[in-house]
């Protein structure tokens, strides 16, 4: 009858919020995402980190996956025993993929944008694009906790 209790770690933290797919609207983004890390208690660097990825991915929703009158989602997730965070912004435009600038030449170019998944990819550990049904997509990234020795 003596049998050992599973154990039970700090469960995955999860926040979910549906935002109008405006500028105000990727600002709150960066604004909740920042205060919900905050909130949960995750390590400063990876809030930080956490924040500019919210803040790139919510602008793309917003200039990039806008269908009038549909919103974007904010979907952030956070392993505390794994230090691992991920980070979903799903769109209504699954014709339009992000793509980060295929060349050196095109990040050097001094035009307004085109460098957001450039910084995505230097500041997540991973990042993807997947379907979202119906029609959408999902751009997600995945944060874990720098190991400097």
């Amino acid at each position: 009858m003596n049998q050992a209790l599973p154990h039970v770690g700090s469960p995955t933290r999860t926040c979910t919020q549906l935002l109008s797919s405006t500028r105000r609207g990727a600002r709150l983004a960066r604004l909740l995402a920042a205060a919900q890390l905050r909130s949960w208690g995750v390590p400063p660097e990876l809030t930080e980190r956490g924040e500019l990825v919210v803040a790139e991915l919510a602008a793309n929703a917003v200039l990039h996956g806008r269908v009038p009158g549909r919103c974007f989602r904010l979907t952030l997730a956070f392993d505390p025993p794994a230090g691992r965070l991920r980070i979903e912004v799903s769109d209504a435009r699954g014709d339009r993929h992000p793509r980060p600038a295929s060349s050196a030449a095109d990040a050097d170019e001094l035009r307004p944008g085109g460098r957001g998944l450039t910084l995505v990819a230097a500041l997540a550990n991973h990042w993807e694009c997947v379907p979202y049904p119906p029609s959408g997509k999902t751009v997600r990234a995945e944060l874990t906790v720098s190991t400097r020795e």
